[in-house]
C-alpha cells in the first residue's frame, strides 16, 4: 500500500512539480493528491503491466514508492525481478542496487535484454516505443516516470497526446502524461472531474478546415452522442449543444462517431469526411477499409475499398450495428488505427425495450470504453454552424457537469444558456450512469461527483413543490447505492417512499423460462419524463432479467410487481413467492368476490389495480379507497371494451388486455395512447364513476383506446392521426353509453378551397361521420374486416387513400369517388374506372 506520508511527499514537493495523469479504458489510479490529480497510475496491456509516475525524480527520491511499484509489476513478488535501467539514470540504478534487485544498466532498451521489468523516464523512450510496447504485450513490466508540462511548453505545435515520448508507450494502456501541473489547486468539492485537461483546438482546426456548417437534413433522424471521456470532444453540435459528430483519442489511435450512418453518404458533408479520414489516418497515407454495406468515400485522399475488418488497415469505417467483436476493434484503435463509426441508437432501443442501450447496443459496446456513446434521444435535423475551435463547447457532457458541480457545490452562477439546457445534462447523466462501468476510473469519478452533489443538496419531498433540479438523477444513483449496500440512514438524504421496502425477495418455479426473455418489473409507469419542472422522478420503473429461482430486486420508488414474458409463453400452475412486499388493493373480474372488496381496497400499498375482462386500470390507491359499487365499474368497462372490439372487428377477448395508468405527471398531453395508456391522476377518479360516464362521457380515455386500434393501411398521416381514433369515441358514446354526438361544422374548410393540408382532426372526422350517417356503423365494420384480410399494403399516402375509397365503396356497393373528391382527396382516374360498375352517390352532403 502507498502510505499517507509518501503521498504527502509527492504532493508537497516544491522543486519537482508533477503533472496530472489522465486515464482511459482499464487504467486505474494508485496515488491521487489532495486536489484529486492522479500522480501515479497502473494498467495492463496484453500479458504485461505498466506503472506510471507523474515525475521522473520520484524514481530516485521515493525508493519505497518504487519498491511498491515493482511489487505490483511483479504480480506481488519483487525479490526475483530482473531490471533493466538506462545508464543515464545513475541515481535510480544506485537505489535499486541497494535494494538487492538484479539490475542491468543499459545504453537503451533492446528486445533481447532478458529482463522482466524495464525502468525508465518518459523522455528517452520515443525511438523504442514499438519495441517497448511489444515487450509489455508479451508479459513484461514497465515502470516509467515523467511529466509533460515542460515538453508541451517547448513543443507548442506538436500533439501532446500522440507525440510526447512517454505517451507513445503508455497510451496503449490508457495512461497519458499531460501539461497540467499536479499541484494546480482546485476546489476539493469537485476535484474528481476536470472539464478540459487536454486542449483539442488543433484537432478541431484540422477537422473543420474549410467547413462553415454541417447540413444534416438528409434521411433518418440522428441520435445524440454522449461525449464523456477525458480525451473525447464534440465536433458538430446543434444550437442546443447536442452532439451529432464527436471524436476521441484511444490508445495511440483516434475515433470519430457520427450519430446517423447515412451521414457518411451525405454529399454536403464530403469535405468534412475528407478531413476526418485524414485525421484518423495520422498521415500514414494507408488504406481506409469500408465494412460491407458501407459505401466507400470518394476523393478522400486515401485508398478506399470495401473489405472485411483487418488489423492491417489504417482506417476502418463501419456502422454502429456491426457484429464485429468490440475488443477486436478497440485493440485496433489502441495500437494506432483510426475508426469511423456511424449509426443511431434510438431505433434499436424501440425494438429492444427490455435491454440497456448503454450496455447492450453494439455501437456502445465499442464506444463506451473509448469515452463516447450513442443515446436513444434523437436530435432535430437542420443546418448547424461549425464550432469555433478556440472556444470550449460549454454544453458538452464533461464540461457541463463540471460547471454544474461548481454551481451546486460552490454557488457559481450558471449562464442563461446553461440553465435552459439543464434537462439535457440530466438526461445525459442518467444515460451515463446506465453504463455501470465500475472498472472505469472516469465512470467512478463521475459517480462520486454526482453523489457528492446529491448529498450536499438532498432530495425534495414529492407532492408539495415537486422535484428540484438536483434530484433528477437520483433513481440510478440510489439504485447503485442499494446494489452496494450503502445505508440510507447514513446519507442524510430523505427518500420518497420510506414505508416501501428497498429490497424484495422472489422465489419462483419458472425455470422453464430461463432460456426466454423474462423480466421482473417494479412499477407500472413506462413514461420517461423530459420536463423542466418535475413532479416525480424522470424514470420510476426498474426491470430485472429472471436469471435464477431466487432473486433480490428493488426499486427506490416502490411500485407494483409484474412478470414480463414473451407473448407466446403460457404459464400454468407455476408458483411465485414474494417476500418483504406490501399488499396492494387489487380486484380481478371473475376472481375477486364483491364481499371481499371492502377489505381489499384498504390494503396499504400506494398503488391499486383493477383488472376487468379486457382492460386493467392502475391508479393511486386513494382513488379507490371509498369505491363501493365495484360491480358497476366492472360492468361499465366491460361494456366499453366490448364496444371497442365490435367496431375494430377483433375478438371479444383481447390477446393482451389494454392498460390505463393514472400518474401525477406523464410524458405528453393530458392523456396519451400506448401500452399503457397514460393519464393524469388528477382526473383518475372519473374512471370509477359509472353515473358520470353515462351522462358526461369518457371521451379522452376512449380517444386513446381508439389510437391503439389505428392501423397504418387506413391511416393517412399527418391528417387522420387525431381523427380516426375518435370513431371509437363516437361509437362507444352512442352505442354503449347512450350519448349523442356533437355536430361539427365544415364551412371554413369548404370556404378555404378544400385543401387537403387543412383536412385534419375535427374536419377529417366529419368526413367519416358523414359516411356513418349514410351507411351506418356496419359499413365501417365491413371496411375494417376487409383490411384484416389484406396483404402487401401500400405505403404511399395517395395510393392508400384511393384504396380506402375503393374498399369503402365495395363495402356499401356504391361508388363514393365523387364524395371523396368533394372532400379534396386525390382520387385517381384509375380508381374511378375500377368502381364504374357501381352506382354513384350523387346526393352526398358535399355535393
Amino acid at each position: 500500500m502507498i502510505t499517507t506520508g509518501l503521498m504527502m511527499l509527492i504532493c508537497t514537493s516544491k522543486v519537482f512539480v508533477p503533472c496530472n495523469l489522465v486515464l482511459t479504458g482499464d487504467a486505474f489510479p494508485v496515488v491521487m493528491n489532495s486536489q484529486g490529480h492522479i500522480l501515479m497510475a497502473a494498467s495492463v496491456y496484453g500479458r504485461g503491466r505498466i506503472v506510471v509516475l507523474s515525475h521522473e525524480t520520484y524514481l530516485t527520491l521515493c525508493p519505497a514508492l518504487v519498491d511498491n511499484a515493482l511489487t505490483l509489476l511483479g504480480g506481488g513478488e519483487s525479490a526475483n525481478l530482473s531490471l533493466g535501467v538506462p545508464k543515464t539514470m545513475k541515481g535510480v540504478v544506485d537505489n535499486l542496487n541497494r535494494s538487492s534487485y538484479q539490475v542491468s544498466p543499459v545504453e537503451e532498451f533492446r528486445a533481447d535484454l532478458g529482463v522482466s521489468v524495464y525502468v525508465t523516464d518518459a523522455y528517452q523512450v520515443g525511438p523504442k516505443a514499438e519495441e517497448l510496447i511489444a515487450f509489455v504485450k508479451a508479459g513484461g513490466g514497465l515502470l516509467i516516470g515523467g511529466q509533460a508540462w515542460w515538453w508541451a511548453s517547448q513543443n507548442e505545435n506538436k500533439n501532446l497526446i500522440l507525440e510526447f515520448p512517454g505517451n507513445k508507450v503508455t497510451g496503449v494502456a490508457g495512461i497519458y502524461f499531460t501539461a497540467q501541473y499536479g499541484e494546480l489547486c482546485v476546489s476539493v468539492s469537485f476535484i474528481l472531474l476536470h472539464s478540459h485537461v487536454m486542449d483539442f483546438k488543433k484537432d478541431l482546426e484540422f477537422l473543420l478546415k474549410g467547413i462553415s456548417d454541417f447540413d444534416i437534413r438528409g434521411n433518418g433522424f440522428p441520435s445524440a452522442a454522449l461525449v464523456h471521456g477525458p480525451l473525447a470532444f464534440p465536433i458538430g453540435t446543434t444550437d442546443k449543444g447536442e452532439a451529432f459528430l464527436a471524436g476521441t483519442y484511444y490508445g495511440r489511435g483516434r475515433v470519430i462517431v457520427a450519430t446517423n450512418d447515412l451521414f457518411q453518404q451525405n454529399e454536403k458533408l464530403a469535405s468534412f469526411w475528407k478531413n476526418a479520414i485524414d485525421w484518423l489516418d495520422q498521415g500514414r497515407k494507408g488504406v481506409a477499409g469500408f465494412e460491407p454495406g458501407v459505401k466507400p468515400l470518394s476523393n478522400s485522399g486515401l485508398t478506399c475499398k470495401k473489405t472485411n475488418f483487418s488489423s492491417e488497415l489504417s482506417v476502418f469505417v463501419c456502422k454502429a450495428y456491426t457484429n464485429l467483436d468490440p475488443e477486436t476493434i478497440q485493440n485496433f484503435v489502441v495500437e494506432g488505427g483510426g475508426l469511423l463509426i456511424g449509426g443511431h441508437a434510438w431505433h434499436w432501443a424501440t425494438t429492444h425495450i427490455s435491454q440497456n442501450p448503454m450496455q447492450d447496443f453494439s455501437g456502445n459496446k465499442i464506444l463506451s470504453k473509448m469515452g463516447l456513446g450513442l443515446l436513444t434521444q434523437t436530435i432535430k435535423k437542420g443546418v448547424y454552424k461549425a464550432p469555433d475551435p478556440s472556444q470550449i463547447n460549454k454544453l458538452y457532457f464533461r464540461h457541463f457537469l463540471h460547471r454544474f458541480a461548481c454551481h451546486a457545490l460552490e454557488g457559481v452562477e450558471l449562464t442563461k444558456e446553461e440553465e435552459e439546457s439543464l434537462q439535457k445534462l440530466v438526461s445525459e447523466c442518467v444515460s451515463f450512469l446506465r453504463m455501470e462501468a465500475y472498472n472505469n476510473i472516469s465512470y467512478i469519478q463521475t459517480l462520486s461527483l454526482l453523489t457528492d452533489i446529491l448529498k450536499n443538496v438532498g432530495i425534495q419531498q414529492v407532492g408539495i413543490i415537486g422535484f428540484n433540479l438536483f434530484s433528477l438523477c437520483t433513481l440510478d444513483l440510489f439504485s447503485l447505492k442499494i446494489r452496494y449496500h450503502w445505508v440510507f440512514q447514513n446519507t442524510g438524504i430523505k427518500t420518497i417512499h420510506d414505508p416501501v421496502p428497498k429490497v424484495k425477495h422472489f422465489r419462483n418455479n419458472l425455470s422453464v423460462h430461463f432460456q426466454l426473455q423474462v423480466f421482473i418489473q417494479i412499477g407500472c409507469q413506462s413514461d420517461t419524463l423530459v420536463k423542466k419542472k418535475l413532479q416525480r422522478a424522470p424514470r420510476v420503473i426498474k426491470r430485472f432479467p429472471v436469471t435464477s429461482e431466487r432473486m433480490q430486486v428493488w426499486n427506490l420508488w416502490g411500485g407494483l410487481i409484474y412478470l414480463l414474458a414473451p407473448r407466446d409463453v403460457k404459464v400454468e400452475d407455476e408458483k411465485i413467492v414474494v417476500q418483504e412486499a406490501i399488499t396492494a388493493p387489487y380486484y380481478k373480474s371473475g376472481v375477486t368476490k364483491e364481499a371481499d372488496w371492502s377489505s381489499l381496497r384498504k390494503a396499504p400499498a400506494p398503488w391499486a389495480e383493477m383488472e376487468f375482462e379486457n382492460i386493467i386500470l392502475t391508479v393511486p390507491s386513494h382513488l379507490i379507497r371509498d369505491l363501493e359499487n365495484v360491480l358497476e365499474v366492472e360492468k361499465l368497462w366491460n361494456g366499453i371494451m366490448k364496444g371497442v372490439a365490435d367496431l375494430a372487428v377483433i375478438p371479444q377477448k383481447f390477446i393482451r388486455k389494454e392498460r390505463i395508468v393514472a400518474d401525477v405527471q406523464i410524458s405528453a398531453g393530458w392523456m396519451h395512447a400506448g401500452y399503457p395508456i397514460m393519464m393524469h391522476s388528477s382526473a383518475g377518479a372519473e374512471l370509477f364513476n359509472p353515473q358520470d360516464a353515462r351522462t358526461k362521457g369518457l371521451w379522452g380515455e376512449i380517444h386513446e383506446l381508439g389510437h391503439n386500434q389505428q392501423r397504418s393501411p387506413w391511416e393517412f398521416p399527418p391528417h387522420t392521426g387525431e381523427a380516426t381514433c375518435n370513431l371509437w369515441s363516437v361509437y362507444v358514446h352512442e352505442e354503449v353509453l347512450g350519448l349523442n354526438r356533437e355536430k361539427r361544422y365544415i364551412e371554413e374548410y369548404v370556404k378555404g378551397g378544400k385543401n387537403l393540408s387543412d383536412w385534419n382532426v375535427w374536419t377529417a372526422l366529419e368526413t367519416y361521420l358523414q359516411l356513418q350517417e349514410k351507411f351506418g356503423w356496419d359499413a365501417f365494420k365491413k371496411v375494417f374486416a376487409a383490411y384484416h384480410d389484406m396483404t402487401n399494403h401500400p405505403n404511399d399516402k395517395e395510393v392508400k387513400m384511393n384504396l380506402y375509397a375503393e374498399t369503402f365503396s365495395r363495402a356499401v356497393n356504391m361508388n363514393l369517388t365523387g364524395f371523396f373528391k368533394a372532400w379534396g382527396w386525390p382520387i385517381q382516374r384509375a380508381t374511378e374506372e375500377k368502381l364504374s360498375d357501381l352506382p354513384l352517390w350523387t346526393d352526398h352532403p358535399m355535393a
